[in-house]
């Protein structure tokens, strides 16, 4: 049988803290301490650096990071010539916790490595993405050995794959397989890192290429407690993406069972069944914010295939995407025979 420790999601002594808080409490203020704790787990902070040449594309990968194009609001700077002098931060615009951090480019003649990370404050990052439109250098390898000094990780991305494609393609020997290993050998050369790994990427079609490869080496080489950070703040562009979020929100429901128990374990009537309905709200709003299903990210997907978002939501039946609220939840629980009328959930609640 598992251990109550084993779930690694709340400690025997965060258990009792919190079942002793709530049993001095009136009904509401104990629901809105199950709340807070709840919202205190989705608080863990994630510092991404992006670097690299002037030019590689590093804003374009941090707005597509963010599921954001180039002109969207919030998004970051681009252009042809290098647009970042100093570490700008841009916030995920669902996850205020993560940060993407477009740092300056390297390359010039003067580079030295140990100066530009001491310059970008490198210790607040948790990981490096060291950027190139073509081949590594000598400035991404002295970049890439003083991370590793440090004792960081970072990730070679290679950038603009798309228009390598695309001009591979005019030839009639074309094979995808073959260009991109050919890419990949190519952009490494010379790069003097000890079993270098390089991942293709296009900004413009994030959800292409070597995207997948490059989330599950992040995500297995990140401590534990910001991996879960990491999957949710990730854009739901691809299959394997979606199927890792779900996983990562499974884990939840062992948290969200012991603070019911929590609730239940304290002899305050109506709090279990107050606690419940609060927990459902919250974890419901949740998920559909983590898979893209709320109503914001709904009108950008339509904008961006040119449909109408009236035309969707006629389409969706759902009350969860309707509006959730603990009223709607008892509607819900009610219909589907938990609760049996309408004068026993009144009462209960």
């Amino acid at each position: 049988m598992a251990k109550f420790e084993d779930y690694c999601v709340i400690t025997k002594e965060d258990f009792e803290d919190i079942k002793d808080s709530i049993s001095t409490q009136d009904l509401s203020t104990a629901v809105e301490t199950i709340k807070e704790y709840l919202k205190k787990q989705d608080l863990v902070e994630l510092n991404i650096g992006v670097t690299g040449e002037s030019g590689s594309g590093k804003s374009t990968f941090v707005n597509a990071f963010r599921g954001l194009g180039d002109e969207e609001q919030g998004s970051a700077k681009t252009g042809v010539v290098e647009t970042t002098t100093e570490p700008e931060v841009y916030l995920h615009p669902k996850y205020k916790n993560v940060k993407v951090w477009d740092l300056p480019g390297i390359g010039t003649p003067d580079f030295k490595a140990d100066e530009y990370l001491e310059k970008v404050e490198f210790e607040r990052y948790d990981f490096f993405i060291i950027i190139a439109s073509d081949r590594f250098r000598e400035c991404h390898t002295q970049l890439a050995k003083a991370i590793t000094k440090m004792k960081k990780t970072f990730y070679f991305v290679r950038s603009k794959i798309d228009l390598s494609i695309a001009a591979e393609k005019r030839k009639k020997s074309f094979d995808l397989k073959k260009t991109l290993n050919t890419i990949r050998e190519n952009c490494l050369r010379k790069i003097g890192i000890q079993d270098p790994v390089v991942f293709l990427i296009s900004s413009w079609e994030f959800g292409k290429y070597d995207l997948n490869a490059l989330q599950e080496r992040m995500e297995k080489e990140l401590p534990q407690h910001k991996r879960r950070v990491l999957m949710l703040a990730l854009p739901n562009i691809t299959l394997t993406i979606n199927e890792r979020k779900k996983k990562a929100l499974e884990k939840d429901i062992a948290m969200v069972a012991i603070l019911s128990a929590c609730a239940a374990a304290v002899p305050v009537p109506g709090l279990s069944i107050a606690v419940d309905l609060a927990i459902i709200v919250m974890e419901i709003q949740k998920y559909r914010n983590a898979f893209g299903l709320d109503r914001q990210s709904l009108v950008k997907l339509c904008e961006k295939y040119g449909k109408r978002i009236e035309t969707l939501e006629d389409q969706i039946k759902s009350a969860w995407y309707k509006g959730i609220c603990t009223a709607s939840i008892i509607t819900i629980l009610r219909e589907v025979s938990f609760l049996a009328t309408e004068e026993a959930v009144e009462s209960v609640v």
